[in-house]
């Protein structure tokens, strides 16, 4: 890792096709111990390199959960095609959906009843999702951050009390509701299952008399470690309460994982600039700040550092230290404190689980957005 950051010019994302592909199998193994047909939307907004993208629509292992019509753009300039899209986005203009509506077999969720109404207006008759909401969720944690459902009203889908009119709208335009969505929540792992599991059950009952039903997405979320204390999603827990749940649904269960699929197969290598001292805090100074990775100070989702070296150092001459971004920001810290080798300037470091929501979510804050990115 400290060969390829060196001849980079700056921050340096690596990600690997193999742990993602890894990744993606895993899912499917699981979601075949369900006995439904089922298929994974792969979450571009977690990551959108292109050049992963292009390596993802030639495997045909996925397609893609979009959710803005620009991501529709690039996925067919990376080879999905609008079948294998599922897009699902809040705040839908109408020029938005002459985008989308252009694209007959992209399956569109609608999110809100005025959706439904518009889409009804521009494409009467044809097939739709509908977001609904289970108001319940959970995520990494139980962070109210993560979660997308719950007693607190949230801007996302349809909720039980607004289900009749949405169905009636529907009905109006002669729309066929072919899908169901939902998703409670980001990074649960297996102390959030039955939670979890109760939000799967309220989604369901949504499910009843829907005639033209083929496809129930049940959103992405499933987590990773990201401490020492994390142990990973049992994905076989996962896979039976799923198939406990759909055993009488003859439909395709769908999953849209992003983070899953993508977040521990890529890492953030930054350059030490500054060894120092301040008061009682050793700091170690970093060529990249929060902007190239704002998931941490967000979500409080760490990204372990880790020490690009070679040098033998034995554990006991390991120490505490500050890692500090290159922004103008008091919060620009990525780790305090964190157990590092002697380091010395110029050496690197890695901060792992930085393959999903960094690169896609990053700035230009302080004029400091600059990073390469590359497929290994």
């Amino acid at each position: 890792m400290a060969d390829m950051a060196a001849g980079a010019e700056g921050p340096l994302y690596i990600y690997s096709i193999n742990r993602v592909e890894t990744n993606i199998g895993r899912i499917l193994n699981a979601l075949a111990q369900t006995g439904r047909s089922h298929r994974i939307y792969y979450a571009m907004k977690a990551n959108r390199y292109a050049t992963l993208l292009k390596k993802l629509a030639q495997s045909r292992l996925c397609g893609v959960d979009i959710c803005s019509p620009n991501e529709l753009d690039h996925a067919l300039a990376c080879g999905f095609r609008a079948a294998d899209m599922s897009f699902t986005g809040t705040a839908v203009s109408n020029r938005d959906l002459d985008r989308l509506l252009a694209h007959k077999s992209l399956t569109i969720n609608c999110d809100t009843i005025s959706m439904i109404r518009r889409i009804g207006e521009r494409a009467r008759g044809r097939e739709i999702g509908i977001r609904i909401n289970p108001a319940i969720g959970t995520g990494y944690g139980n962070q109210k951050r993560l979660v997308y459902a719950g007693t607190h009203a949230t801007k996302f889908g349809i909720y039980r009390e607004q289900w009749r009119e949405a169905l009636a709208v529907a009905a109006s335009y002669d729309l066929k509701i072919t899908s169901l969505h939902f998703h409670s929540g980001c990074g649960y792992l297996d102390a959030q299952l039955a939670r979890w599991e109760a939000a799967l059950t309220a989604a369901l009952s949504f499910s009843a008399g829907l005639s033209d039903l083929r496809m129930i997405n049940i959103g992405g979320g499933l987590g990773l470690p990201h401490k020492s204390t994390d142990a990973c999603l049992d994905l076989s827990r996962w896979a039976s309460i799923i198939r406990r749940h759909f055993k009488d649904l003859d439909v395709t269960v769908a999953v849209e994982p992003g983070g899953y699929i993508v977040k521990d197969a890529g890492m953030l290598v930054l350059t030490v600039t500054d060894i120092e001292q301040k008061v009682g805090t050793r700091f170690a100074y970093v060529n990249g700040g929060f902007n190239l990775h704002p998931e941490p100070m967000f979500y409080n989702l760490p990204c372990e550092p880790v020490a690009c070296i070679r040098r033998d150092q034995a554990p006991s001459d390991w120490s505490k230290l500050t890692i500090a971004g290159n922004i103008n920001e008091a919060q620009d810290l990525w780790a305090e404190p964190a157990s590092m080798p002697p380091l010395l300037e110029g050496d690197y470091i890695a901060l792992l689980n930085a393959g999903a929501y960094g690169a896609s979510m990053s700035s230009n804050h302080c004029m400091r957005g600059d990073f390469e990115e590359i497929l290994i």
